[in-house]
């Protein structure tokens, strides 16, 4: 058992290791390439996260999750990398992934009217309450890094078999992609709507999770996501014109 340890991680522990690494032009290049991967499957994390954040009440609070969930996420990120070529079997991780964002855009377009009113009153008077939702937006977060790290783990690993080189990058490309959650956490509160149009496109992330497993192994193009989330962005913009021009707010539907 220490042996197979050892061997998945002592390669985190070799100075000489981490020593020829950062002083190699040859291996920054390839981070900076492990950022990019990183950065490109890691947009729909993003979309997801900053969803997930706008069920906290309070600006501070929504960062502090985000500040957590950060470094839930280094954590997991040096465990799984040391696990490397196993992951490619936990496709039951993808299913159980799907299913739950599956679960938060059925919550947000069928539940939210029953419980709009019950929000309003938790937020105004239960500061514990408050902690609760906190914590469980934290482990939502975390559960969803676990989900989305093993395209970009299993994608880097492919790039560069040195674990530094691969935690270097993830480390990096991880707070690259926390930066765009905040960018569309800002302006979900300027554009409403796109708070609507971000679990129009979880609903469309979990398809795309579900269908990767390899009972189904269908691969949408990045080219191809990267198309429906631009419409996307596009057709909300729009939406929010006419409402603007109307006067009408969504938040009263």
């Amino acid at each position: 058992m220490l042996e197979i340890l050892s061997k998945m991680y002592g390669p985190f522990f070799d100075p000489h290791n981490w020593a020829t690494v950062v002083t190699s032009g040859n291996d920054w290049l390839i981070i900076l390439s492990l950022v990019l991967i990183e950065c490109l499957l890691s947009v729909d994390n993003a979309v997801v996260l900053a969803a997930q954040t706008q069920s906290l009440p309070t600006k501070k609070l929504q960062e502090e999750s985000l500040f957590y969930g950060i470094w839930g996420s280094y954590v997991f990120r040096f465990i799984v990398i040391g696990l490397g070529t196993f992951l490619i079997h936990l496709w039951e991780i993808k299913v159980i992934g799907s299913l739950y964002l599956a679960y938060l855009v059925y919550k947000h377009f069928f539940s939210r009217k029953k419980s709009k009113q019950q929000v309003k009153k938790t937020k105004s008077t239960d500061p514990k309450h408050h902690r609760k939702l906190f914590w469980m937006t934290v482990l939502q977060i975390e559960m969803m890094d676990i989900v989305f790290s093993v395209d970009s783990v299993l994608a880097s690993l492919a790039v560069s078999p040195n674990p530094v080189i691969v935690l270097i990058g993830g480390m990096i490309g991880i707070l690259s992609m926390r930066g765009v959650a905040e960018v569309i956490m800002i302006l979900m509160k300027k554009i409403p709507e796109l708070k609507s149009m971000a679990y129009v496109l979880i609903g469309f992330i979990a398809i795309k999770l579900f269908i990767s497993i390899p009972a189904i192994d269908i691969e949408l193009p990045p080219l191809l996501f990267s198309g429906v989330v631009f419409a996307t962005v596009i057709i909300t913009l729009i939406i929010h014109m006419i409402r603007k021009k109307k006067g009408t707010n969504p938040n009263d539907h």
